[in-house]
């Protein structure tokens, strides 16, 4: 908008762009389209994310009030994502119900714009082929389909293959349809790739100002990312000073000469204050870095990241029979049981011997190197949580894998355009046929998730995603509905239930905070000094099933409405005195009260 405003750009200039916008109109559309499938708010983290949106909507303050923790608010958390697109629903008057399903088109629109750039900064031709990362599946889910099993299983259990883990790829995570936060990310992580990308292959060429400009936006991105998703900043920060150093050294000569370096130099603190006051006030902790004692199963591993492994090794053959003896670096690995990050150290140390060898940038050799970096750490360390000794390394595995899948695509499609590229015998299609085989392809695409049974027994046909209450929960329907009409600072009762189950679906529905909802993501988040975890869910009990108690624990929380329906009959022996407490809502066995005065 800056430089449509001063004109730096033309009608004609403009109208030369327009498959960029045509790109991010088709991937929108696309996931829409998956979304209008399946819209419902109804599973898996749906219920948490939805709770952060709607909070946002109904009260937007920072950092946001926790919807699942009554007086307490979301700064043990990273809430960003749900932060901008609430504030784009506030602007636009769009609910969060509805809201809710356009963020992830939103988000794998504005990512493959991105990757399409990245593709247009290294590749002369096949620009698409980085694209691809977003559209296939890893080797297991077609392992899965051999075994026979359901579609909607095939998705599950090809992201539960490495055991005990979590190792999810963008297209299982964009169809899932989580607006969670690792997924809102995706779209600031290929971003910053793009910039570290430009700035590898054109620093040397570039004028004062655009070193500036360039600098400034990986300062933002970068900063952005404990916002986004946390586990990301732990990853692309290290990913930043390396891309940094090599680029000061290829400059080392003209340090005498010319300041510009120094720009690249400022990006980490610069990225720091951009964004400090939510790094103050955030409250989050890590037992630190652990030694893994039980590596993944190489088969398992390979099941997850083989396409690109593979990929890896047939563009090394030469490399491999030239330097043979570079294989001896897998060996200290496979003979201490680490047989995964053996697979992984060899592709790695030859693209690293190819970087070493050659004078030009090789940025897809560099981002293949980073993305095995990844897996290999993740085969011999963990971050520690309190997940258990069972999933011990599950969210290490679960948040480095996606952006190690990111790097790992981006580079292998990259060697693969290149190597099409001095293909001869692909001759270079007239652009009518290629407008028809594009039309195809999206067509087709368009029509998949009518077709394949993607809904999980919820689909609804709609981008409301609570209609499905209707059907299934119809006297929650219109006391939600009622409640979601309410303004002002509310606190309310509801049955809490355990994590990932229909309780707490009041709050989440609402945005109203609860006493207490999905209470282990709590005590990972806040731990438990104070006794709250046993202390919020027995006085909940008690409101419910003790009259005499009722109102002095409502008033203990400062909660202002306690509802009764469906869920809190079956969880508790419910036995509320009409003492004290207004009726404002009867309708299908619902009962919603207000506390008097």
């Amino acid at each position: 908008m800056y430089h449509i405003w001063h004109r730096d750009y033309t009608v004609d200039e403009l109208k030369k762009e327009w498959r960029w916008e045509l790109l991010f109109l088709i991937c929108f559309l696309l996931m829409l389209d998956v979304r209008f499938v399946n819209p419902t708010i109804s599973y898996a983290e749906k219920f948490m994310d939805h709770a952060f949106l709607a909070s946002v909507i109904r009260n937007p303050v920072v950092p946001p009030l926790d919807p699942w923790f009554a007086g307490g608010t979301l700064n043990v958390y990273y809430y960003l994502g749900y932060w901008m697109f609430g504030c784009l629903a506030i602007v636009s008057g769009v609910p969060s119900n509805i809201a809710f399903n356009l963020a992830l088109p939103t988000v794998f629109g504005i990512a493959a714009v991105n990757v399409y750039a990245i593709g247009t900064l290294v590749l002369n031709r096949f620009r698409w082929l980085p694209l691809l990362i977003f559209f296939i599946p890893n080797p297991s889910f077609f392992y899965q389909i051999v075994q026979g099993k359901a579609m909607n299983t095939v998705l599950w259990d090809s992201t539960r293959t490495i055991t005990n883990t979590i190792n999810e790829y963008p297209l299982f995570s964009f169809i899932w349809g989580d607006v969670h936060a690792h997924v809102v990310s995706i779209f600031n992580q290929v971003f910053l790739i793009f910039l570290l990308l430009f700035a590898y292959q054109r620093w040397e060429s570039l004028e004062s100002r655009p070193k500036w400009i360039l600098s400034i936006l990986a300062a933002l991105s970068l900063g952005s990312m404990p916002l986004f998703n946390t586990w990301d900043v732990l990853i692309y920060a290290p990913i930043t000073l390396v891309f940094g150093a090599l680029i000061l050294w290829r400059c080392r000569k003209e340090w005498f000469k010319s300041i510009s370096w120094a720009l690249l130099v400022i990006v980490p603190p610069a990225a720091i204050l951009c964004y400090l006051p939510f790094y103050l006030q955030l409250q989050t902790s890590t037992g630190g870095l652990s030694i893994v004692q039980t590596p993944s199963n190489p088969l398992e591993f390979l099941l997850v990241n083989g396409w690109f492994i593979v990929l890896f090794f047939v563009f090394l053959i030469r490399d491999i029979a030239k330097r043979p003896y570079l294989l001896l670096v897998a060996l200290p690995f496979a003979l201490v049981g680490y047989t995964a990050a053996a697979i992984a150290v060899i592709p790695a140390i030859y693209f690293i011997a190819r970087l070493a060898q050659k004078r030009e940038t090789d940025s897809a050799a560099l981002l293949a190197i980073l993305g095995l970096g990844i897996l290999i750490f993740c085969e011999l360390f963990y971050l520690k949580d309190n997940m258990g000794d069972t999933y011990f390394r599950m969210n290490t595995i679960f948040k480095c894998y996606l952006p190690a899948w990111i790097l790992l695509g981006i580079a292998a499609f990259v060697m693969a355009g290149k190597w099409l590229e001095g293909w001869e015998k692909i001759p270079i299609l007239p652009a009518r046929q290629s407008a028809v085989i594009a039309i195809t392809v999206i067509g087709i695409l368009f029509v998949v998730p009518f077709v394949v049974p993607f809904t999980f027994s919820y689909g609804t046909h709609t981008l409301d995603g609570l209609e499905y209450l209707r059907d299934l929960h119809p006297s929650d329907a219109p006391a939600i509905a009622y409640l979601r009409t309410l303004s002002g600072n509310e606190i309310i009762v509801e049955a809490e239930g355990g994590d990932y189950t229909y309780y707490s679906r009041v709050s989440s529905f609402t945005g109203i905070p609860g006493i207490i909802g999905m209470p282990f993501h709590e005590f990972m988040w806040r731990g438990d000094d104070n006794g709250w975890f046993s202390m919020r869910k027995n006085d909940i009990r008690s409101i419910y099933e003790q009259p005499d108690q009722t109102i002095p624990l409502m008033k203990k929380y400062n909660a202002t409405l306690l509802y009764v329906g469906d869920a809190e009959r079956e969880r508790y022996s419910v036995n509320i005195s009409p003492a004290g407490l207004l009726s404002v809502y009867s309708a299908g066995g619902t009962e919603i009260y207000r506390l008097s005065g």
